[in-house]
């Protein structure tokens, strides 16, 4: 036979039950429900035991119908109590479990468990652990394994499958390590992890991570609704429905083994304590990564829970919020505070929409380590049994426990890496680098005009040193010049010195030659101009009595009176 999909829906007065059964036959079926009770059966389709939440009653407002469209049964039946809110119609896997199987144990276990539901019913949790005083037990009494998982009723798992479980948790060997070397393992392991560059880069450069905290989950929406809902009507927020499960999560919670856990106070506070660690971890990775997922999720959720990485029992709701705000600040990408007071505040609106709400994160919780290979095992460990267990939870206990967890305050310096002082240090060294920058800038508006005023200058110096340069320069044309001239008066005066020493008879025979050789341009152009040959005669003898007189001087003498001679010549 096959267990139908099915859903419960109700109103006022009426429970409503739809049933899928398609490629059934509709002529043939049968419906039997009494009291709290209701059976269903449509071959190939039985649904064997449906134990509900409240009573109905057969009085003749009873309603069957089948739509054969989309193979559905829909059956309306009547309240025993009108107005009777009927809590947990979504908790498919508590309804499926049949009456016996609370007693399916030994009958002393289960005295025992009806006992402690009792006592959880009427004791107020103040979910604070009560604290005992260690004592060093003798060898032979310490037990050969310590537990772990669910209300610690695991053990020996890691001996069978170390090599597996080796890259889910971090703790090695934890059957034969106790409680508080757990932790102080833990303790000493995120301390080495933290890395105050990265979460000052993240405290400072936080445009990523304030656009992820503006992300709103599903619960956001859902707790405005209820808070809005429970201001206007109270009696209408009873049958009011704020979470709604897919057919997936259906199918999810039918495939779940219905079981009964028989858990003393101190193991209860443990479950409870570790539920807020687990929601905390998958609140996180909801934020961070807008509700989608990837292959990180399951690393987010099992890294950033201790619960589920070094199997910590906590004492305290305060020691949960410490442990998760330390691994958000060691692990993750994304290591803000800002992300932890998020995290916070939406696991507090889970447990505000009550049952309904956590199982439905249970649920996502387990497809996303059922999709990872190594991270599966947890299921087994701890959250198959947090799918089961919290279907069987009073509303009132979540309602306690969300009311302590929004009283109780995390701040910066109970984390313990004293980040208010980094993030100090951080703002002055940032502080100091705006001043200088400042200084800076107003250096670089005042360097233009004394650089003007330098340009000015340079360029008046190069102006003058251009100015000077040009008269230098005319200054050695005008030398070079006179130098010129008075190299070849220099060079006339040495001809005519080595005039006398020629004979004055060859001179005057040979003088339309030699004469003409010796004398200066001006001489010559005088002596060709000439044309009567008694001038040129007169013309050549003064020149020979001019050199006579010029050899037999000093040399200084004579070129000044050459000079001079050629002046008034």
């Amino acid at each position: 036979m096959i267990t139908p999909a099915f859903e419960l829906t109700q109103d006022l007065d009426f429970l409503t039950i739809i049933i899928k059964v398609p490629y059934a036959r509709a002529s043939e079926f049968d419906v039997y429900f009494e009291g709290e009770d209701f059976k269903f059966y449509a071959k190939p389709y039985f649904l064997r035991q449906l134990t509900l939440p409240g009573r109905i009653v057969e009085d003749g407002r009873e309603k069957a119908s089948y739509n054969t469209d989309k193979g559905t049964f829909t059956i309306r039946l009547p309240k025993e109590i009108p107005g009777q809110y009927f809590e947990g119609l979504d908790m498919l896997t508590s309804l499926l479990a049949p009456k016996k199987s609370r007693s399916a144990k030994p009958l002393v276990e289960e005295i025992a468990a009806s006992a402690e539901l009792s006592e959880e019913e009427e004791e107020e949790f103040d979910w604070e652990v009560e604290q005992t005083p260690y004592e060093e037990s003798a060898e032979s009494t310490l037990p050969l394994q310590y537990r772990y998982g669910f209300g610690n009723l695991r053990s020996g798992v890691f001996q069978r499958l170390q090599d597996e479980l080796s890259d889910v948790i971090d703790i090695k060997d934890p059957d034969q390590t106790p409680v508080d070397e757990r932790r102080r393992k833990r303790l000493a392991a995120e301390a080495a992890k933290f890395e105050p560059d990265h979460y000052l880069a993240d405290f400072f450069e936080d445009e990523a991570i304030q656009h992820v905290l503006k992300y709103k989950p599903w619960w956001v929406d859902a707790h405005k609704k209820m808070i809005a809902l429970q201001g206007e009507n109270h009696q209408e927020h009873g049958t009011h429905t704020f979470v709604v499960f897919s057919e997936e999560e259906r199918e999810q919670l039918r495939k779940f083994t219905n079981k009964s856990y028989l858990l003393d106070k101190r193991s209860r506070h443990h479950v409870y304590l570790g539920l807020i660690d687990i929601l905390l971890a998958y609140c996180y990775e909801i934020c961070v990564n807008e509700g989608d997922k990837n292959v990180e999720s399951s690393w987010n959720v099992r890294k950033l829970s201790a619960t589920l990485c070094w199997l910590e029992s906590f004492t305290s709701i305060h020691d949960v919020l410490v442990s998760f705000g330390r691994r958000v600040l060691c692990y993750p990408l994304h290591r803000h505070f800002g992300l932890v007071t998020r995290a916070f505040s939406d696991t507090v609106m889970i447990l505000q929409l009550g049952k309904a709400a956590v199982l439905k994160c249970l649920l996502d919780i387990h497809k996303i380590f059922m999709e990872n290979d190594p991270a599966y095992i947890l299921n087994d460990l701890f959250i198959a049994d947090y799918c089961i267990w919290i279907q069987k939870t009073r509303s009132k206990k979540l309602a306690a426990l969300s009311e302590s967890l929004q009283k109780t305050t995390l701040a910066k310096s109970h984390i313990g890496f004293e980040l208010e002082e980094l993030e100090a240090a951080a703002v002055l060294v940032q502080e100091e680098e705006s001043t200088l920058k400042a200084a800076g800038t107003v250096s670089k508006q005042q360097l233009p005009s004394s650089e003007s005023e330098t340009s000015d200058s340079e360029e008046s110096s190069s102006t003058s040193s251009s100015g000077t340069e040009g008269a230098d320069s005319d200054e050695r044309e005008s030398s070079t010049s006179e130098d010129g001239k008075i190299n070849s008066l220099q060079g006339t005066l040495q001809a005519e010195r080595t005039a006398p020493l020629i004979d004055c008879n060859g001179l005057r025979q040979g003088a339309n030659t030699s004469a003409f050789e010796v004398s200066d341009e001006k001489s010559k152009v005088s002596l060709q101009s000439t044309s009567v040959p008694g001038k040129l005669v007169e013309e050549l003898e003064k020149q020979m009595h001019t050199a006579i007189r010029l050899s037999e001087q000093p040399e200084g003498l004579a070129t000044a009176s050459c000079i001079l001679q050629e002046q008034e010549e």
